[in-house]
């Protein structure tokens, strides 16, 4: 491996590698700047001339005898692949990107090698594999770090954390990201993997389900991305597009994410498997959040077909509304006051609500079938009104 780092490094001495120009913001004072050579896709450029070098063939021979390096190979390429090009993209280009970025160039130090080499030796023959993945967030703040379940937590950015690995990330942050109090949060998902896991978890669907349960639980608009970022034992692994629907942010507030909201936050995340098994309530969750960036007539019909999906049953649009007005009403005036609201033609602001709301408390209550039966019985005098799981404002 020291000698294909070094053909690697007289093969490229002299070559032009490009720069990312990052800056720094300060809360007084002015904005610091940073040139960061982008040493990473410049050896990914190179890698067919590198791949030829007879050095380069030596070191994979080399890592074919270590069965750790098969595994290691196997988890970084993902896709179970353990051959010459696996190893070749999942230890030797990275060893090289990492002993280049250590010397700012391709002017050789024995010093940046070792301290990479020694980095790889550690991860290589770890007992495990710390995947991560990383989502900047819009649209919120908060006072403390949330846990959403799941290995997922959201909390402050810090200063170079993905610039430090990804430094062309720059051109991929939300405008402004870093600088706006609803702008400096991150979603992380972090998994501790088996050595001989393969696959990496799907960050994009599970990131996709934290927006979605932030805004069922603040009424934010609130978004993520647009990209995750991914790493692998603390080495980048790859950036990949989070899902548009958590990318996009709806229109309206940003909001602030109190104790409260996020362990409702949190609840709501673990119960949205339950969308998996259950057509209507997938698709009363997925009509109400395609609501959020519809314009009018379009968004009133969103959120009504919503809300029927989600408790009308036979009845329809009408029985819906009924019921909703019944789980979210606490006296008669107040149910009469929301069912006509949910029944109007164009829904307002206060109607959109009930059903985010109603949204919730299904979701809270687990059994979307029998819900509406109890729901039902309230009608008919037959029973109390279900007790609300938790009361949202």
């Amino acid at each position: 491996m020291r000698s294909f780092c070094l053909a690697a490094f007289a093969a490229e001495r002299g070559a032009q590698i490009p720069f990312a120009f990052e800056e720094h913001t300060t809360r007084q004072g002015p904005s610091l700047y940073e040139y960061r050579p982008l040493v990473r896709g410049f050896v990914e450029e190179q890698s067919p001339t590198l791949r030829r070098l007879p050095d380069a063939r030596n070191a994979i021979d080399d890592l074919k005898r270590e069965p750790a390096a098969a595994i290691f190979a196997r988890a970084h390429a993902g896709i179970g692949d353990t051959g010459d090009e696996a190893l070749f993209r999942s230890i030797l280009l990275p060893m090289l990107t990492w002993t280049a970025e250590r010397c700012g160039g391709f002017d050789w130090q024995d010093e940046a090698f070792d301290a990479a080499y020694a980095d790889l030796e550690r991860t290589l023959f770890g007992t495990a594999r710390t995947y991560v993945a990383l989502a900047p967030v819009i649209g919120l703040s908060a006072g403390t770090d949330a846990d959403l379940g799941g290995g997922i937590m959201l909390r402050p950015v810090m200063s170079g954390e993905i610039s430090n690995l990804w430094p062309e990330a720059q051109g991929l942050m939300p405008p402004e990201f870093g600088r706006d109090v609803d702008r400096l949060l991150l979603l992380e998902l972090k998994r501790e993997l088996e050595p001989d896991e393969s696959e990496p978890p799907d960050a994009a669907a599970e990131l996709a389900d934290a927006v979605t349960a932030l805004r069922l639980a603040t009424a934010g608009a609130i978004a993520a991305g647009p990209v995750v970022f991914e790493r692998l034992d603390f080495r980048p692994l790859r950036i990949a597009p989070l899902l548009p629907i958590a990318a996009t942010q709806p229109r309206g507030e940003g909001t602030r994410l109190d104790k409260i909201r996020a362990r409702l936050a949190a609840d709501l995340r673990a119960k949205l498997t339950l969308a998996d098994s259950d057509r209507e309530l997938g698709e009363a969750l997925d009509r109400w959040e395609l609501s959020l960036f519809s314009d009018e007539p379009f968004r009133s019909a969103q959120v009504r077909e919503s809300l029927t999906c989600l408790l009308g049953g036979d009845g329809g649009a009408w029985a819906a509304a009924m019921r909703a007005a019944v789980l979210l009403g606490d006296k008669n005036r107040e149910r009469s006051e929301m069912l006509d609201a949910l029944r109007a033609e164009r829904l307002g602001s206060d109607a959109r609500d009930a059903v985010r709301r109603t949204l919730v408390e299904t979701l809270l209550h687990g059994d979307r079938t029998q819900l509406v039966v109890a729901l039902d019985d309230t009608l008919l005098g037959l029973r109390p009104r279900p007790s609300s799981v938790l009361r949202v404002a």
